[in-house]
């Protein structure tokens, strides 16, 4: 998160690319507590101030109870320093919260170290919507001015930095609209990718926590581990696209 206090979400650029990404990193209080109960958070706002993040979250579920439960899981987190329940009457503009939903805003203040927003703003991915958990999986929106081959790169360096793993789900070009989905992206994999991939996600391994491990998966398919993690660095890439090139055809 930069040192200047700054709402999660930005406006738009003219150019460049809008990435819907899922995302997992250890140490996470909105991760955890989402796995363990029914509710779900919306991310409104985030500010680095003295050192320590600030977030505004909006906690949300069918009921009343599992907001409650949420919100006692939150306060007992050992990723979390102090949790503020605000005055759910008043309200506050610009904040989106659920219609129909029980719900609860808190104001909840967390280290810097246990957050991926800097990592990603750093990056220069911003935000382009509130954030959204739900059962331990984050859910971003971001944009950013870069070629493919970049922004691939700029992703592994998150994923090094954080130990996060992020999938991109969905591309959207910022100046002609449109969009391509995994779905259209996983036919172009090799036979060899999709099956690593499609064991990764039904073996929990993007699950949280991790229901195994990268090495269990290689075993199982007779690889090195370092040959499963490339497939998934290569079905990463995959996902988003070729390399952009100039109009001699140079990368």
């Amino acid at each position: 998160m930069d040192t200047d206090s700054s709402d999660t979400t930005a406006a738009p650029s003219s150019g460049g690319l809008q990435l819907t990404l899922e995302l997992e990193h250890p140490d996470c209080w909105m991760r955890e507590v989402t796995a363990a109960t029914s509710a779900r958070l919306l991310v409104n706002a985030a500010y680095l101030v003295d050192g320590k993040v600030k977030a505004h979250v909006v906690a949300y579920a069918e009921s009343a109870a599992a907001v409650e439960a949420l919100v006692a899981a939150t306060r007992a987190s050992d990723h979390t320093h102090a949790v503020t329940e605000m005055d759910t009457r008043r309200s506050f503009g610009g904040i989106s919260a659920p219609v129909n939903k029980a719900t609860s805003t808190l104001l909840v203040e967390y280290g810097p170290e246990e957050s991926i927003h800097d990592a990603l703003v750093s990056h220069g991915f911003m935000n382009q919507e509130p954030i959204r958990i739900r059962d331990g999986t984050e859910y971003w929106t971001v944009a950013i001015d870069e070629s493919r081959a970049t922004i691939q790169e700029k992703l592994d360096a998150v994923c090094e930095e954080k130990d996060a793993t992020i999938t991109v789900t969905q591309i959207t070009s910022a100046t002609t609209g449109s969009k391509e989905s995994e779905g259209l992206a996983v036919r172009q994999l090799s036979d060899k990718q999709l099956e690593v991939f499609e064991l990764a996600r039904n073996r929990g391994y993007y699950d949280y926590p991790r229901a195994v491990s990268g090495s269990e998966l290689a075993d199982e398919l007779g690889i090195a581990k370092t040959t499963f993690h490339e497939h998934l660095r290569k079905v990463e890439a995959t996902l988003l696209g070729p390399r952009d090139t100039d109009r001699d055809g140079r990368q």
